[in-house]
């Protein structure tokens, strides 16, 4: 029964993180295709920066909807919001309209470069929306199910299954630019297949179209999963939570939090304003400038950028796929890291050693840029690793973790847009401050705002490592 339970669990948590698995996805395709939608598209820096930056901007609108539809809705509904709008926007972005190439005998509907242009930013931006509501919920929903002593382990799946997905989409950009050869992305009038048209010609099109069959794997399977066990006994449904505590627990563990759930929620009131009652302060300060930090330090600009940062160094576009593919590597290894050692060693160790070791790694990646060594990718995976096993599961643990039930999903989608608004600002602005300020002097940037993180999370953020959701809460309320 035991390992039954097991496994019901862990095939709801593959399920909910598959969304992650697109938010890594979607952050790193597009870092193949960059060079080819600037060729295509006569790109400058700073509208480079904004196509790429616009899925982003996307993630914002979706954190800022996401805590209402989750609370009110619940966390599986909210979901397969998100799904629908990761499978529309895979689908649009391989399909803008053609303006290029045999217009003639067009595979699809012909329009003008700038139309073209502004159809590709809107999918991106309808794609970020479902990134945005998936990195509010899929933590939730995750933290909600499981047991205490799994729950850091549980919710790091979901920091796995981003970094799983920025590995594969380097990689599946190295090979489809690898099985284009010499041709790729060089786009002529005759006339030609739809393949060499999707793969070779306008291989960005073939690159976002990978996106597409997970998109609707997520989609279909998240009509198979339970709704939130928390979500429901908040909603008045306890029959329902009890027997999906049931199978997760086992009948004692699901009677003894199904009490602790129902005491907890009587006392707590639900809506905004219960975001600033004195006791939410310290959680609140957290959930805001825990995700800000974590991306001040450059990680979106460098997993959107990788191919184009590397190649800033050695000078070799196919040398560059391939490094971008071993960051996505390292990224996933060292994630493991974290799994392995979060309940072992507890959120705040981990976070501390990898936030130090994010500095050095930055100031060594500055360094390197300023004496033009083309060693520059050794400190950067060294940056990687540091945010993989620290900033970047850790984060979304304690953020899933600080706040009460009826107000988690609200909670959890400021910190969320918190990430979101860094993310798009440092992601929109990487290519001006590499062609302004040059590549040195924005990785020494990076390092200095790693900086202020340091004594933040020594001075603020507390060991929540084998507490119940309800116990963190009431520790917050005693400290009031």
């Amino acid at each position: 029964m035991k390992k039954r339970s097991s496994l019901y669990l862990w095939g709801i948590s593959f399920v909910s993180t598959i969304g992650g698995f697109l938010f890594g996805y979607d952050t790193a395709i597009i870092a193949g295709c960059n060079s080819f939608l600037q060729t295509h598209f006569n790109l400058t820096p700073s509208t480079l920066g904004w196509v790429v930056s616009s899925a982003l901007l996307g993630t914002i609108l979706g954190c800022i909807i996401s805590g209402t539809i989750t609370d009110k809705y619940g966390r599986k509904n909210a979901l397969i919001l998100a799904a629908s709008c990761l499978f529309v926007s895979a689908i649009g972005s391989m399909l803008p309209p053609q303006f290029l190439g045999d217009l003639d005998q067009a595979f699809w509907f012909v329009d003008s470069e700038k139309n073209a242009f502004s159809f590709l930013i809107i999918v991106r931006v309808i794609g970020g929306i479902g990134v945005g509501i998936t990195s509010v919920v899929a933590p939730i929903y995750i933290s909600e199910l499981t047991l205490p002593k799994n729950r850091g382990k549980m919710v790091s799946l979901y920091q796995l299954s981003i970094t799983l997905g920025i590995l594969l989409a380097f990689l599946m950009d190295w090979i489809i630019l690898n099985q284009a050869g010499n041709e790729a992305g060089i786009v002529t009038s005759e006339s030609t297949s739809i393949w060499k048209w999707l793969f070779v010609e306008e291989l960005w099109r073939g690159m976002f179209g990978t996106e597409i069959p997970i998109a609707l794997l997520f989609l279909l399977l998240l009509f198979l999963v339970p709704k939130s066990p928390r979500w429901l006994v908040t909603n008045g449904q306890k029959e329902s939570a009890m027997k999906t505590m049931v199978r997760i627990g086992g009948l004692e563990q699901a009677t003894l939090q199904m009490t602790e759930m129902t005491e907890m929620i009587e006392t707590e009131s639900t809506g905004f304003k219960e975001l600033f009652k004195p006791f939410l302060r310290r959680p609140l300060l957290i959930g805001i400038l825990l995700p800000m930090f974590s991306h001040l330090s450059g990680i979106a600009a460098i997993m959107y950028f990788a191919p184009n940062i590397i190649n800033e160094s050695i000078q070799n576009v196919e040398s560059s796929f391939l490094g971008a593919v071993l960051v996505g590597l390292v990224n996933s290894v060292f994630t493991f890291v974290a799994i392995l050692n979060i309940e072992k060693y507890g959120r705040r160790k981990l976070l501390l050693v990898g936030v130090v070791g994010a500095f050095i790694s930055l100031a060594g990646v500055g360094t390197l840029f300023a004496i033009g060594s083309n060693l520059v990718i050794i400190p950067l995976l060294l940056y990687v690793a540091c945010f993989a096993f620290s900033y970047g599961p850790i984060v979304w643990v304690i953020i899933s973790e600080i706040f009460p039930t009826r107000i988690r999903g609200l909670a959890v989608s400021l910190g969320s847009f918190s990430l979101m608004v860094t993310g798009f600002f440092i992601t929109l602005s990487n290519p001006i401050f590499i062609d302004s300020i040059t590549p040195a002097g924005t990785f020494f940037l990076y390092a200095a705002l790693t900086l202020p993180a340091i004594w933040f999370i020594w001075r603020f953020v507390p060991e929540t490592k084998g507490k119940t959701l309800e116990e963190i809460e009431r520790s917050w309320r005693k400290i009031t």
